[in-house]
């Protein structure tokens, strides 16, 4: 088990002494020898160097089919199998086996949708919430061709939070399933998933937890928080562009397989991964688990790899906390402008994914002038569209947002509030 506490809402480790040393994070990435500052975090990051060279290493030496008996095949196996260990790894699961691959987050929930589906009969219901990116909504909805109904779990509407009691009015005794996010890739909020977890399991009812916001900036553990299923994107998690479904050993077997009819239900994750799982991108992906490991390491943290995680993370915190109290700051000083989320920057309950409006101007307008200065942000709804709907923000572009990973710097902050400050005021 995890040495940290239950909650999700993350405190700093206790042997997290030092800081990061940005630019020895800087070089582990090579697609930041660019005048590009990247504040589009929450689309994609940056690759490790590590995970390119071991994807390539796939490539070159293991680019044959496992199931042979000869020893290139036995290697391509193990690339999968190190890629599953590698998950297990970063979300402290239990068991390899625990671990599906899938080539997005969007299409992990979709199977698992397709391999549930029979699980639910007429009248069972499922609650999703409003401020979820649309990947841990829409699958669900296509079980309504199955009678079940959905009721929807909105944000306090003042302070945009998820109110627990909220979550156990809607509750009720044909609820079957709760699909919450992590982290809000809008609001920034970092919901109390042990919690949520906790209020569900009594309910009788299971949970499916969309981690893709949450994952780049803090330590997942499922066997803390209890979740049943839990999914995220690889890509926007240093490594290249796949993703991975965790579920629950016993909660995999029940599932309905995707594969061919030979595969039998306790042929788990293979019977979840039609066509096979990229064998490559599996390898690549190791590099991720790898290097928070070594992170925490030069950190201080002389435990084992699960620890020097943990401690990395926790320095990953503050340091993302205080670059996004550089950029809310000014965004506060502003009155023209609405933070979209909560306000402060050293906030344990915000990640450093900020979305913000001006009176009177174009969000896709301000984005666009940042380019000039190599900044790239984005604008819109960022497939969160029934929450910009909901909060009234779907004209004028949506929102900016701004999402910041750990090699961003307080020097490309302060680039980007220039540029912002030179835009908003040029009367543009």
């Amino acid at each position: 088990r995890s040495r940290r506490s239950e909650s999700n809402v993350s405190e700093p480790h206790p042997t997290a002494l030092q800081e990061l040393d940005v630019e020895r994070v800087r070089s582990a990435f090579p697609g930041l020898a660019t005048p590009w500052a990247f504040f589009d975090n929450a689309g994609g990051t940056q690759i490790l160097g590590t995970a390119v060279e071991r994807l390539n290493e796939h490539l070159v030496h293991r680019m044959v089919q496992t199931g042979g008996t000869y020893a290139v095949s036995q290697q391509a196996a193990a690339s999968l199998q190190a890629g599953r260990e590698a998950v297990t790894q970063l979300l402290n699961a239990s068991r390899p086996e625990e671990i599906v691959f899938a080539p997005a987050a969007t299409v992990a929930c979709q199977n698992l949708v397709r391999a549930m589906a029979s699980q639910f009969s007429e009248g069972d219901e499922v609650i999703v919430t409003v401020t979820d990116h649309e990947s841990n909504i829409g699958p669900w909805m296509l079980l309504a061709e199955r009678g079940v109904r959905f009721r929807t779990w909105a944000p306090n509407p003042d302070t945009l939070a998820l109110d627990l009691a909220d979550l156990d009015a809607l509750m009720g005794p044909r609820t079957r399933l709760v699909a919450v996010t992590a982290t809000s890739n809008i609001l920034g909020t970092v919901n109390p998933i042990a919690e949520i977890a906790a209020r569900v399991h009594a309910g009788g009812a299971r949970i499916c937890v969309d981690a893709v916001a949450y994952a780049p900036h803090r330590a997942i553990d499922v066997q803390a928080w209890n979740v049943d299923y839990l999914f995220f994107s690889i890509y926007k998690v240093f490594g290249p562009h796949f993703a991975a479904l965790y579920g629950r050993h016993e909660a995999l077997l029940e599932l309905d397989g995707l594969y061919h009819w030979f595969y039998g239900k306790d042929r788990v994750p293979m019977k979840l991964e039609p066509g096979n799982a990229s064998y490559e991108l599996a390898l690549a992906s190791t590099a991720i688990p790898d290097y928070f490991a070594t992170l925490g390491a030069e950190l201080g943290d002389g435990g084992p790899a699960r620890a020097r995680i943990e401690t990395a993370f926790a320095a990953i915190t503050r340091h993302e906390g205080r670059l996004a109290e550089q950029l809310l700051s000014y965004l506060r000083a502003r009155p023209d402008t609405q933070i979209v989320g909560r306000a402060r920057g050293d906030d344990p309950a915000r990640v450093a994914t900020i979305a913000f409006r001006v009176d009177g101007h174009d969000a896709g307008d301000i984005a666009r002038a940042m380019e000039a200065d190599h900044l790239a942000v984005r604008f819109g709804d960022f497939h969160a569209r029934r929450l910009i709907e909901h909060l009234g923000l779907a004209d004028r572009g949506g929102v900016v947002r701004v999402s910041m990973a750990h090699y961003n710097t307080e020097a490309e902050v302060t680039r980007l509030v220039d540029a912002l400050d030179r835009h908003l005021d040029s009367g543009a």
